[in-house]
């Protein structure tokens, strides 16, 4: 049972009481990333959320690890665009231990600079990891094409040059300036006492007194363009997409569907093309990144570069096709699909809390898996074709390319994609 309480600070706190289950599953969500860093701070969301793990006033690194392992539990965090959360997962039965250890990390950690030095070279090592992995690097490169070099177009790791300036004034002022009531909301679900729960929080996170600052941000525009980035590997890495809706729309649950039809599954227009009829590509796959005021639909394909223009072409075509070629057969294999998976998804404790979160940071309320299935369900065809269009008609599509390409497709993709040669 879904239920909303709010700390003696105010800090809201939204839990759903699970008691089929074992584990309890608490986060507590920062409401700031990596579109709200300066240029010069890039990535200190990511650096800060590391350095949270590097002890407290009552426990040394050592003593988290060893802490956390006694109880089989998972202690993590990780940082977006707009968010850093902190979490733990453990047996109910330790409920307690691991509200005490969460809270301690997050309101007591002191930031050691040996080990702030020690982190730069393991975050240096996490970004050259992401670069040595085309297929994941080529969406940072489309972000920044994308969005520019401020806001969404941050990478959430930062640079080497920027986190190798980093102080610990730098995490403080970042901590003073953010991390405060107005920016923090705390989920929970599992096998829990609401009341117990409560009471522990407002002994620790109940008694912050940081307010936190506005973040005052303005709505990126979308760029519609083509970047090509040579580079020698074995594959071509296509980043292709359009300006989408933000994570609150009301046409939300018609872009889950369009993008489920697109390329997401097995069954899925892009898979079935590119990959099963066509054999162009291993990887092919549609992705819809929701942000709190703007969005990006965008397709990712792995190819050798003999196919990369047929590959972008067949891709478009499929965009453009959908708002006069879906069925209602194929609608409601996408809405039996979409249900599915949202159930299935729930079932984690992990997973249930974080849509706690996500819901209470943007809407403010809560909706139900019941009343997510029957807002899918009420999607028309008409819907769907219309929204389809909406995107697609007559806009430059973004494209990113990573990786070898023949210098004679390019005149052909830019005419494709909608860009004037």
């Amino acid at each position: 049972m879904y239920k909303k309480f709010h700390l003696k600070n105010n800090i809201p706190v939204v839990t759903v009481n699970t008691k089929d289950v074992r584990s309890i599953c608490l986060g507590i969500w920062v409401k700031v990333g990596s579109r709200y860093e300066n240029q010069e701070e890039n990535g200190v969301s990511h650096f800060l959320e590391h350095m949270f793990f590097k002890g407290t006033d009552n426990l040394t690194a050592k003593d988290i690890a060893i802490e956390i392992d006694s109880m089989g539990g998972e202690l993590n965090a990780f940082t977006s665009c707009e968010c850093t959360t902190f979490y733990i997962k453990t047996l109910d039965e330790h409920m307690e231990k691991a509200v005490k250890l969460l809270t301690d990390i997050f309101l007591d950690s002191t930031f050691p600079e040996s080990d702030i030095e020690k982190e730069k070279n393991i975050i240096a090592e996490e970004i050259k990891m992401v670069e040595d992995t085309p297929s994941d690097y080529v969406h940072d490169l489309f972000s920044n094409d994308t969005w520019g070099e401020s806001g969404l177009g941050h990478s959430v790791l930062g640079t080497q040059e920027t986190i190798g300036k980093f102080t610990k004034g730098d995490l403080l002022r970042h901590i003073n300036k953010f991390y405060g009531t107005d920016n923090i909301v705390v989920a929970c679900s599992g096998n829990f006492n609401d009341e117990k729960l409560i009471s522990l929080l407002n002994q620790s996170l109940g008694c912050l007194d940081r307010s936190g600052k506005p973040k005052n941000i303005s709505t990126p525009e979308f760029i519609g363009r083509l970047n090509v980035i040579p580079k020698e590997l074995s594959e071509s890495h296509i980043c292709l997409g359009l300006k989408s809706i933000p994570y609150g729309s009301d046409y939300r649950y018609t872009m889950y569907l369009l993008n489920t039809m697109l390329g997401s599954g097995f069954s899925s227009r892009l898979f079935q093309e590119i990959r099963e009829k066509r054999g162009l590509a291993y990887s092919i796959y549609s992705f819809n990144l929701s942000y709190s005021d703007t969005g990006l639909w965008g397709v990712y394909a792995g190819t050798d570069k003999a196919n990369v223009k047929e590959v972008i072409d067949v891709t478009v075509s499929e965009i453009k096709s959908l708002s006069t070629s879906i069925t209602e057969d194929e609608l409601q294999r996408a809405k039996d699909q979409l249900k599915g998976n949202l159930i299935l998804a729930l079932e984690s404790t992990s997973n249930r809390m974080a849509n706690l979160a996500k819901q209470e940071i943007y809407f403010s309320r809560y909706f139900s898996p019941e009343e997510v299935m029957v807002a899918v369900d009420s999607v028309t065809l008409e819907d769907v074709k219309n929204l389809s269009q909406s995107l697609s008609r007559e806009k430059p599509f973004a494209l990113t390319l990573y990786g070898p390409v023949r210098e004679g497709d390019m005149e052909a993709i830019k005419k494709i994609i909608s860009i004037t040669p």
